[in-house]
């Protein structure tokens, strides 16, 4: 296995537990940048042992400038800033990596598995694909199989991992907490890095057909907004509709095309 594509976020690192940790502006923030920076490093050292030879890191959360390259492997390319493009978390993404590799993921927004749940922004109660409810981690790892890409591994809280165990079971995940209410139960942070490493490694040994994320032949996606005024002004997309007073309904036999609806309405 030659190269991987790693998407990191930070809500779903270990013992994260309140926004004013993940936003740059905060006091909190500092600590959990470096646990972020930390379980992408055990993620590249885990696959570096196997024997991958490149990482290509996507820096995915906030103004995705928050990974300390510096503390990296060498083997490393790592992308900061938005490209303005409908890939988002995944820019970057195409059909040369042998795997993709989740670090740092939560659940989905309306879901209760983290006290930081969402879905790409705070706007929405919820984003559906197909009448489910969709978390990043659903949309990029759609984006992964439109290249045909298999996704390898995934770390972050337990209820996101446990619908990935369902939803693609040949994948790898490293639960590192879990939500209660507006709290999380946390493992030791050395203990998730220790895991995340460890499976890192072992993920590169799957067999890549049995971790290609399902790839439905046609997509209703739906954005259900906190603001009534948001989904009326995004109803006027191209082949969205309006549904009731805060969802905005499209469809698409083509997922880069529900991408660029994101890409606009969301």
């Amino acid at each position: 296995m030659k190269r991987i594509f790693l998407s990191a976020d930070i809500e779903g690192t270990c013992g994260i537990a309140h926004w004013d940790e993940s936003l740059p502006e905060k006091q909190d923030y500092a600590r959990f940048q470096r646990q972020m920076t930390r379980e992408v490093a055990a993620t590249c050292e885990g696959f570096n042992k196997a024997g991958v030879e490149e990482i290509f890191i996507r820096d995915g959360h906030n103004n995705a400038r928050n990974i300390l390259a510096e503390e990296l492997p060498e083997n490393i390319e790592i992308m900061r800033g938005w490209g303005r493009d409908p890939w988002a978390m995944m820019t970057g993404i195409d059909e040369s990596f042998d795997g993709v590799a989740f670090t740092g993921y939560h659940s989905a927004a309306s879901w209760d598995g983290s006290p930081l749940s969402h879905t790409m922004n705070l706007g929405n109660n919820y984003v559906k694909i197909n009448d489910e409810l969709a978390s990043e981690l659903m949309i990029n790892s759609l984006s992964a199989s439109y290249f045909g890409v298999p996704v390898l591994l995934v770390t972050g809280d337990q209820m996101l991992c446990e619908w990935m165990n369902e939803a693609c079971p040949g994948t790898l995940t490293v639960p590192v907490s879990h939500g209660v209410g507006n709290g999380s139960v946390s493992m030791h942070p050395e203990k998730a890095i220790r895991l995340i490493r460890e499976t890192a490694e072992a993920a590169a040994s799957l067999d890549p057909a049995l971790c290609l994320f399902p790839m439905p032949e046609h997509f209703e996606v739906e954005i259900n907004y906190r603001k009534h005024t948001d989904a009326k002004g995004n109803s006027f997309y191209p082949g969205a509709r309006l549904d009731g007073t805060t969802s905005v309904i499209y469809e698409s036999d083509d997922w880069l095309d529900c991408l660029k609806f994101f890409h606009f309405c969301m």
